[in-house]
């Protein structure tokens, strides 16, 4: 099994790899921050495939460069052959293994709970406020995820009842990423 992952950090401004934590345009940097604990977050998004340069990966990118949290990309990826089932065995044994370290761990499932943004946030906010900064998200592939990858999950969350090709997926996760960190925080881009 051949695995490989690309690490992109939400400070990506070009197309290479940055090791830097501090992420969002300048000015966010320079915002004067709350103490909040949500403020402290780390999110990690381990995902099956590479987004290559379309526009989803342009979407993904507008809303991670606005997020101040720290936001890490895993694009896991295994080209060993064989059957779906085999196949999509390994992934998850991958996003398994890349969340491993985490302290807390969301699944996009569709057997998951469906959340409106509120509750997606505060989901959020109760990790930070329980000491559990560091969050992996788990992205399944084309087969999604299975029953022990499901099962390491604190929380699986459903996008609806639609199904969604993954890489929309993550671009619509940095959104709702985005949107947490404003309702957290008080800011007027969200609105009931």
């Amino acid at each position: 099994m051949r695995a490989t992952s690309s690490s992109t950090s939400s400070a990506r401004k070009s197309g290479t790899s940055t090791t830097s934590r501090r992420c969002g345009p300048p000015s966010c940097r320079s915002r004067k921050r709350t103490s909040r604990p949500a403020d402290l977050l780390r999110i990690a998004i381990c995902s099956i495939g590479r987004f290559g340069r379309g526009p989803e990966r342009t979407l993904f990118d507008v809303y991670a460069k606005r997020l101040p949290w720290p936001l890490d990309l895993h694009e896991l990826e295994d080209r060993k052959g064989g059957s779906d089932a085999e196949r999509n065995r390994r992934e998850n044994a991958l996003l398994r293994e890349r969340a491993a370290d985490a302290q807390a761990v969301i699944a996009l499932d569709e057997r998951g709970r469906e959340l409106d943004s509120r509750a997606f946030a505060a989901a959020l906010g109760g990790f930070a406020d329980a000491g559990r900064r560091d969050i992996a998200i788990l992205v399944g592939g084309a087969d999604g995820l299975d029953d022990e990858t499901r099962a390491m999950a604190d929380l699986t969350v459903s996008f609806g009842r639609l199904t969604w090709p993954h890489l929309i997926v993550r671009a619509m996760l940095a959104e709702q990423l985005y949107r947490a960190h404003t309702i957290l925080t008080g800011h007027p881009y969200h609105r009931d």
